[in-house]
């Protein structure tokens, strides 16, 4: 997951799942309790985080095994 401004969507692959909020490169400042994102199960694949309202996209194309 790449750095991104407000009210961009992040687009995840499959090697980023487990999703949890805020991620491993999220900038200080944008620290919250962190929460996981059920973004495999959800019929279009996306999770929006309820803290601080990141939206997140599974890619188009990628398969979710074991999730």
């Amino acid at each position: 997951m790449a750095d991104h401004k407000a009210g961009d969507v992040i687009e995840v692959t499959a090697k980023d799942l487990p999703l949890y909020c805020p991620g491993p490169n999220a900038p200080h400042w944008s620290m919250h309790p962190r929460v996981f994102l059920d973004i495999a199960h959800a019929d279009d694949h996306t999770a929006t985080c309820p803290y601080c309202s990141t939206k997140y996209k599974l890619k188009d194309g990628e398969k979710v095994k074991g999730h």
